[in-house]
């Protein structure tokens, strides 16, 4: 409760507010050793109270529209997800559902009923290998022990670094072929199917766009880009049969992951906003097609809460 009154001075009600935008991806049913900042049920749920405690949590549309019309309550605060795995409706829901808590989900259409995205399938390799040594000289990559968990995360970590940004193709046939020379074990089915969607709508959740198949805009030429945002939210509107007004970014990162035509994309799709992967808080000076979110990764609940408010501090990133 002591954060209250310096929360409320950072973001106030009306034409002064701002937004906090969180962003999550995934809720385990476990902690997992190879990614211990990974929330699991339990941690997730602490979490979600100490913000039920601090902020007026809305739903991101609601939360949009009343920050642009000057009329946001002090604290205000949105909770979103990104990519559509299977645990957030499975888990992360139902916990806020029981706190009395929304969030928007935001969705790659292209991976639903139990697909695994490209990254996954790459950490779920090195995860299964049963290999001391993941040679990955034959695909352009290095050496990578992989007999412990740290040396497993270290080498997810450095592989991802080093294939994230090659074109959709490349990353997709590299991802494949690190899955072979990890013992070509089945990547498992992570990802929501298309019920599983629609049950978040039936919990009070919202939806949201993320794309068909995840790319990496600025990879694509302007008729791709489009077709990704078109395709993706026309996908969730047939399958829930209602509107689809937000969109996710991939990845995120302004003027490398995205820039300002898909910025304009995103509001010729018809979406009424759109948020990235910058830090910050929302104001009414902020793109409302560009808006910052951020999530503390503290395990205290102090530090968590001191995270939040020194995120009022940072001056947004500058937008594509």
């Amino acid at each position: 409760m002591m954060l209250r009154l310096p929360l409320s001075v950072a973001s106030p009600a009306g034409a002064r507010g701002r937004l906090s935008i969180l962003i999550f991806h995934r809720v385990l049913p476990a902690p997992d050793p190879l990614f211990p900042d990974l929330p699991d049920a339990a941690a997730f749920e602490t979490r979600m109270r100490w913000v039920r405690d601090w902020f007026n949590v809305l739903p991101l549309g609601e939360a949009v529209e009343r920050l642009y019309a000057g009329t946001i309550p002090r604290r205000a605060l949105a909770i979103t997800f990104d990519d559509g795995y299977a645990d957030n409706e499975e888990l992360a829901a139902p916990i806020l559902k029981r706190l009395g808590m929304s969030a928007t989900f935001f969705v790659s259409t292209g991976f639903l009923g139990g697909g695994c995205m490209w990254n996954d399938r790459v950490i779920e390799a090195v995860r299964a290998c049963e290999q001391p040594v993941l040679d990955l000289h034959a695909i352009g990559l290095d050496v990578y022990p992989v007999a412990t968990a740290a040396e497993r995360r270290q080498a997810i970590d450095l592989v991802l670094g080093r294939i994230k940004h090659l074109d959709q193709a490349q990353r997709q046939a590299t991802a494949d072929a690190i899955v072979v020379a990890a013992g070509n074990k089945p990547s498992p089915p992570l990802m929501m199917q298309p019920q599983q969607v629609r049950s978040l709508r039936a919990m009070g959740m919202e939806v949201g766009a993320h794309t068909v198949t995840h790319p990496i805009l600025t990879r694509l030429g302007a008729d791709a880009a489009w077709a990704e945002m078109h395709e993706g939210k026309a996908a969730l509107e047939a399958m829930l049969g209602e509107p689809v007004e937000l969109f996710a970014y991939p990845n995120g990162v302004p003027q490398q992951d995205y820039a300002a035509e898909h910025a304009a994309m995103a509001k010729a799709c018809g979406f009424k906003a759109a948020v990235s992967t910058a830090w910050g808080a929302a104001s009414m000076r902020s793109d409302r097609f560009q808006l910052p979110r951020f999530t503390p990764w503290d395990r205290s609940r102090l530090r968590y809460g001191a995270r939040l408010l020194t995120n009022f501090k940072r001056a947004e990133a500058r937008a594509a």
